[in-house]
């Protein structure tokens, strides 16, 4: 439970919770080479998260031409959709008097409260209809469950409840993944840090995320991935199909 409420009190809270010295993040060095062992994880690159959705990251529409041409360096590929049912815990509109992105106790830790967004089968919730990886083998849903958030395409927020991804990549043989999309500072964070937890040699493709950065989340959230060892890395330093 302290490691739950830590994480999310680190991506809410701002920049000052961090020790003094941790690096911004870990950085690259050369072009890296994706292989038969690595995966590109594409996170939540849904309409919800984009330009008139219900819960709009700022310029989030941008990621989706350049995921696609990263992809076409990947054997490997894995999709996920934030998948919410209607009334979701995490909705502000599920708790009385609470506004979005105010927060309140769950039972396994700080929630923020976000919009009504991405509810199971609907327009909302789909893919962005320009995300072009016919390739793509497993596509993740999470946030399913009512009572509980699902930032990160491996673990539900109590850190107890898997998605199942960590053992599919496993059995596959995948050793190194590659993070992109929606958005830096939650759902590709916590993916990224879970990765690396569960063994991965883990990387965020700066560019191609975009972040919703609530009250300095997204220079906490780069914090903690550079001190779990998460590599933070640029398109171009994938080397090409």
């Amino acid at each position: 439970m302290q490691r739950t409420l830590g994480r999310r009190a680190v991506l809410v809270g701002g920049v000052g919770v961090l020790a003094a010295g941790v690096p911004w993040c870990a950085l690259a060095a050369g072009k890296v080479k994706p292989d038969d062992h690595s995966a590109l994880i594409v996170v939540d690159v849904q309409n919800c998260f984009v330009t008139n959705g219900t819960l709009p990251v700022k310029q989030g529409e941008d990621v989706v031409p350049l995921i696609n041409r990263l992809s076409k360096s990947f054997t490997n590929v894995v999709l996920t959709q934030d998948w919410h049912t209607p009334g979701h815990a995490s909705f502000a509109s599920s708790h009385a008097g609470k506004k979005p992105f105010e927060t309140t106790k769950l039972s396994y830790g700080t929630q923020v409260l976000w919009p009504d967004h991405c509810v199971q089968g609907t327009p909302d919730a789909a893919l962005h209809k320009d995300l072009d990886i016919p390739h793509a083998q497993l596509i993740v849903r999470k946030g399913y469950h009512k009572d509980m958030d699902s930032y990160s395409a491996f673990d539900e927020a109590d850190h107890k409840t898997t998605t199942g991804l960590a053992g599919y990549l496993k059995a596959r043989g995948i050793k190194r993944v590659f993070v992109t999309g929606l958005a830096t500072d939650f759902c590709v964070a916590w993916t990224a840090m879970d990765a690396r937890r569960l063994g991965f040699e883990t990387y965020v493709i700066e560019d191609a995320t975009r972040a919703i950065d609530l009250n300095g989340s997204l220079a906490a959230a780069w914090k903690q991935m550079g001190a779990k060892g998460v590599k933070r890395i640029k398109s171009d330093d994938i080397e090409k199909a």
